[in-house]
């Protein structure tokens, strides 16, 4: 579970001030997928960093229950001189998990054959995306936090992929960001929009889609 309590944040950029979140307070109930919605530039993968820690808010409080996963997919933090074997060992000690079957598990599933042992700069950034999920997947967390992250890949990795998501939410939460209402439709239980630093949350994942619709025929908010 994770509770936002009265979560400001605020960015100046050139000049115009972007509202990303406006006094926000919602609860994300545990084992519980929650997709957020939103049209492009909302922050919805800000409000994602703000949830895992990674990014402070400008105010307010975020009180996590349980373990919580970096945002799955994000690759940003991996060392490029390291390889994708090293950067799975090294992630292993820091969350103190079992370093060998981690990096059994990620050789298995991200299916990067002799580039594991390559270094991280070698890689493609579908190959870092790859090697982040599965390293993430491998990692039991009581939250995952998910940005995008099944897209991914080919058809059948992405297959593989949200299988192994789905198996994930049968003993944990997840807050994913996502633009496929589909894949809402299959994963989640509940869904929240973000707009204008709002956040709606919907117990019924349709009334949020339609909601999410209805606000992507209309002109974005203008900001200050």
């Amino acid at each position: 579970m994770i509770e936002l309590r009265d979560i400001c944040k605020t960015y100046i950029l050139n000049g115009r001030r972007k509202v990303v979140a406006d006094h926000i307070s919602a609860v994300f109930p545990p084992l519980t997928a929650v997709a957020i919605l939103g049209r492009n530039g909302a922050g919805k993968s800000t409000l994602l960093k703000i949830l895992a820690g990674t990014m402070e808010p400008d105010s307010g409080l975020v009180i996590p229950t349980g373990t919580v996963s970096w945002p799955v997919g994000f690759a940003g933090s991996f060392h490029a001189e390291l390889t994708g074997l090293q950067n799975t060992r090294f992630i292993a000690r820091v969350y103190g998990v079992d370093t060998g079957e981690l990096e059994e598990f990620v050789a298995d599933f991200a299916e990067l054959g002799q580039h594991f042992l390559l270094p991280v700069r070698a890689y493609s950034s579908g190959m870092k995306s790859r090697l982040a999920f599965g390293i993430s997947m491998g990692i039991r967390f009581d939250t995952y936090l998910v940005d995008e992250v099944t897209a991914v890949g080919d058809s059948s990795f992405r297959q593989k992929s949200e299988a192994l998501f789905a198996d994930r939410l049968s003993h944990s939460a997840a807050i994913m960001v996502t633009h496929s209402v589909d894949q809402v439709r299959r994963l989640c239980h509940h869904a929240a929009v973000l707009e204008d630093g709002k956040l709606s949350f919907f117990d019924d994942v349709e009334e949020a889609i339609q909601y999410h619709q209805i606000l992507m025929r209309k002109a974005p908010p203008n900001q200050e």
